[in-house]
């Protein structure tokens, strides 16, 4: 494989974007992660200090000390560093903009979540959202979507599977259509 792309780095992180479809960490029926890719790219073990869904390309922020990422773990965890992603949803939102202050399940047990959203976009049946995390939970912005009525394109999760099946068919769509463009 490619070395991932890096966008930014010094002493202590590196950016890079990661490509849909390549998981972040290992386990169970994953051959290749950006664990294991970056730190044999690195030529040293990687820290990750947040994720990124297997399915979700975009920038992956990892610390290449663990006294890095015990800096820079608190400060993404905690809102400071601020993630923006962008979607091509079914549909769109309505308001225009706004926060979905919607809780999501995990585990059984019910969490906080909140994603603001704004429409860039709005053509036909389809609209570009730009989102950012008010909390960072599993699956969060995909379940907000799906449970607005605008699921993201691609979705094989949550998503409208009867038109992600046409589109695949008609247009090629293979992916998810969530990017973490902005940190």
């Amino acid at each position: 494989m490619a070395p991932l792309p890096v966008v930014y780095e010094d002493e202590d992180i590196i950016v890079i974007d990661k490509p849909s479809g390549l998981a972040v960490q290992g386990g169970e029926r994953v051959s290749r992660c950006v664990d294991d890719l970056l730190a044999e790219q690195l030529g040293a073990k990687a820290f990750l200090v947040h994720r990124l869904d297997k399915d979700t390309s975009g920038l992956l922020l990892v610390a290449k000390t663990r006294e890095a990422a015990s800096r820079w773990s608190p400060l993404v965890a905690g809102g400071s560093v601020r993630k923006t992603y962008l979607a091509v949803c079914s549909g769109t939102p309505s308001p225009a903009s706004g926060s979905i202050d919607d809780p999501v399940e995990k585990g059984g047990r019910s969490q906080e979540a909140l994603t603001h959203y704004r429409t860039l976009a709005s053509r036909g049946d389809f609209s570009l959202l730009e989102l950012d995390l008010g909390t960072g939970r599993m699956h969060q912005i995909r379940i907000h979507l799906a449970g607005v009525g605008c699921p993201i394109l691609g979705d094989d999760k949550y998503g409208d599977f009867p038109l992600n099946k046409r589109l695949k068919k008609e247009r090629g769509l293979k992916r998810l259509l969530l990017h973490a463009y902005r940190l």
